[in-house]
């Protein structure tokens, strides 16, 4: 974020209320008040007070609702301005005169005689405060690091402890005469600008306020801006180790890969895969979901991730390595409630058979082509081909989800797989989404109807997994609101 460069004057363009502030619409200017007229700021004899502020010296003005005006409304042009003014001159020596906005309505005047009161008038329909520095009442709230030292940083204890009250708020410093190296270091604290006691006439105050909180919006603004940025850089490396490359060097099998995040977030949530081939040929294919979302989530489906690759290279698989990840769960987690489902598969060598691991998770799909080839068409000749067979891999003995009970286990199922097959491995989020407005789900049965169709149609690899994904969005009548990470691997014989 760009430092504000210190000035000798607030408003350069003013003069000694010389110049005259253009209206917004090009018409004439606004004609200048006097300087120390009071219209803009009401006597505290006439001002509503609240229980206690008598003591205080200054309450709330006429025009106070309560806070029904919400903070930064004045900029879009709904609402007028709102100044709370914070000094405590016992001579009553400084006075507001009256200020008006852009638009040329009148800007709404506070005064506060000490932090204390600030604090209780700061509402939402505040967008600007000024700050007296000869303010030397930091109250019984500031903190150390507020009070401590000497010199200019003494003298900006109030200024801290008034930035910490009010982070969203457009602050102008008031300094005395000539204290520029005063007014500098306000600013490079934090607040918006400085104004000199002697320089408050209407138009160089009107126009200091509306730049301060201009420049506040401006500095949100870019704020926002540039933790977006850190999002996506955080998002990008989780994506890394979310959703990595495979590691299928010296394999025939054929990978396909589809993430969709769900509509509550912008980029990931905690679905996770992964598959590498090991030295003795045999691939090791694996997808789990974390369950919750949010970074931490996929912060801890990155580190399953990982281990799970470290495991299965290290030569552990089936129960051994699902023991192993539930122990990494366990240490890892935020919390005892948050769990992960898993389904891992290793292929053998040769690609005919393999074992299947499911804790918590559904089962993959696996499709074959049929049987007979061959079909009769609708003019009695042959000339279409069977579809291939699509159906579930077994999952009656699967074991519970990582980190539900301790001393589980996970047995190990072996599965025929033949000569040609493909293997797609998913999270619920393909099938948990609705089939229209009503409340029933896609479900597994509904997949596998799906993915059938789809197959018939001819549809392979990316252009399987594209199609079945927005299938399933376009039932659910827009995004799904479970993440979507689909896995898939073909053996062509």
């Amino acid at each position: 974020m760009p430092v504000p460069v210190p000035r000798q004057r607030a408003i350069p363009a003013v003069e000694g209320g010389q110049a005259h502030a253009a209206s917004p619409s090009g018409g004439p200017a606004q004609a200048a008040p006097a300087p120390g007229a009071l219209s803009g700021q009401e006597p505290s004899s006439t001002r509503h007070g609240t229980t206690g502020d008598a003591s205080h010296g200054g309450t709330r003005d006429h025009s106070d609702t309560g806070g029904d005006a919400h903070h930064g409304s004045a900029v879009n042009g709904t609402a007028p301005l709102t100044l709370l003014v914070i000094e405590d001159d016992p001579a009553g020596a400084l006075t507001v005169p009256e200020l008006r906005d852009a638009a040329g309505r009148q800007i709404r005047v506070r005064t506060a005689r000490n932090l204390t009161e600030a604090e209780r008038l700061l509402t939402d329909d505040v967008q600007c405060v000024l700050l007296d520095l000869a303010l030397r009442t930091p109250g019984p709230a500031a903190t150390s690091e507020e009070t401590a030292g000497g010199g200019a940083d003494d003298e900006l204890a109030t200024l801290r402890h008034v930035l910490r009250l009010a982070p969203r708020h457009a602050v102008l410093a008031l300094t005395p005469a000539e204290d520029t190296e005063l007014g500098a270091e306000a600013v490079r604290v934090g607040a918006q600008d400085y104004l000199f006691r002697d320089e408050l006439d209407s138009r160089l105050l009107s126009r200091a306020v509306r730049y301060a909180v201009e420049r506040k919006r401006s500095d949100r603004a870019e704020r926002r801006l540039t933790e977006s940025k850190l999002r996506a850089q955080e998002n990008a490396r989780l994506e890394r180790g979310l959703l990595p490359t495979p590691l299928l060097e010296g394999s025939s099998l054929r990978f396909a890969a589809r993430y969709r995040p769900g509509r509550s977030r912008a980029l990931l949530g905690g679905d996770f895969y992964d598959t590498v081939r090991t030295p003795d040929g045999t691939v090791h294919a694996m997808i789990g979901d974390v369950c919750g979302h949010g970074p931490d989530e996929a912060a801890l489906g990155v580190e399953l991730r990982i281990a799970w690759r470290a495991l299965t290279l290290a030569g552990l698989c089936g129960d051994r390595l699902l023991s192993t990840l539930q122990q990494v769960l366990e240490h890892e987690r935020d919390s005892e409630e948050i769990f992960a489902t898993l389904c891992t598969v290793d292929i053998a060598p040769d690609g005919r058979r393999a074992g299947l691991c499911l804790a918590g998770h559904p089962a993959p799909l696996i499709s074959r082509p049929a049987r007979s080839r061959a079909l009769v068409g609708a003019d009695g000749t042959g000339a279409a081909e069977a579809p291939p067979v699509a159906e579930l891999l077994p999952y009656e003995n699967g074991g519970p989800a990582l980190g539900l009970l301790p001393n589980a286990r996970w047995p190990r199922q072996q599965v025929e797989l033949g000569g040609e097959w493909s293997l797609m491995l998913y999270t619920d989020g393909l099938i948990e989404g609705r089939t229209g407005e009503g409340r029933e789900r896609l479900g597994q049965d509904g997949m596998v109807d799906m993915v059938r169709r789809q197959l018939a149609q001819g549809l392979r690899g990316e252009d399987l997994l594209r199609a079945a994904v927005n299938e399933v969005r376009d039932l659910n009548g827009g995004e799904l609101t479970d993440d979507v990470a689909v896995l898939l691997l073909d053996r062509v014989a």
